[in-house]
């Protein structure tokens, strides 16, 4: 009997994000609400982080702003992003790091599992390094474990990956 299976992984596609990145950069210097303000966004692809530079709180929501939907046109999950606390730069600036996460957490990979395992089926977890393998011999049971994970609020972003 052939086993079929999937992979959940998190990934982020860093090529798209450097693309965001890029047009959140454009509007930021058309943006008549920034002329004159030393605002900015980097990118570290190496780092695999964000860096938001504001001049006060309500520019350093507005960057997040722009830079969210510049992220949500590409396909980018917002929960791909962890932020850190905003703090004191040069002259009074505000600086925010956001970090790209990658892959699955241990205590994340053992939440999923326990909720797969929850579903009642005939399916098989593993977790290989910061990914998750399900296998089973029935292709339905697998749809139904991916049906219900995309239903999840979950705190990171899943992708499935390697159908066999």
């Amino acid at each position: 009997m052939p086993n079929f299976s999937f992979d959940i992984v998190s990934e982020v596609n860093l090529q798209e994000m450097d693309n965001a990145v890029n047009q959140a950069t454009k509007e930021l210097s058309q943006r008549y609400d920034f002329k004159d303000s030393k605002s900015s966004i980097s990118y570290d692809s190496k780092e695999k982080k964000l860096t938001l530079i504001a001049d006060d709180d309500f520019k350093l929501r507005a960057l997040k702003d722009i830079l969210a939907t510049r992220m949500t046109k590409r396909g980018i999950s917002l929960k791909s992003l962890k932020f850190k606390d905003p703090e004191k730069a040069f002259e009074g600036y505000l600086r925010q790091i956001a970090e790209i996460c990658m892959g699955i957490d241990k205590e994340n990979a053992k939440k999923l599992t326990g909720i797969i395992k929850g579903l009642g089926l005939k399916v098989q977890t593993q977790i290989e390094g910061e990914k998750i393998k399900v296998s089973s011999s029935k292709k339905d049971d697998l749809q139904t474990v991916i049906g219900h994970i995309r239903g999840l609020n979950f705190p990171i972003p899943l992708s499935f990956c390697n159908y066999r």
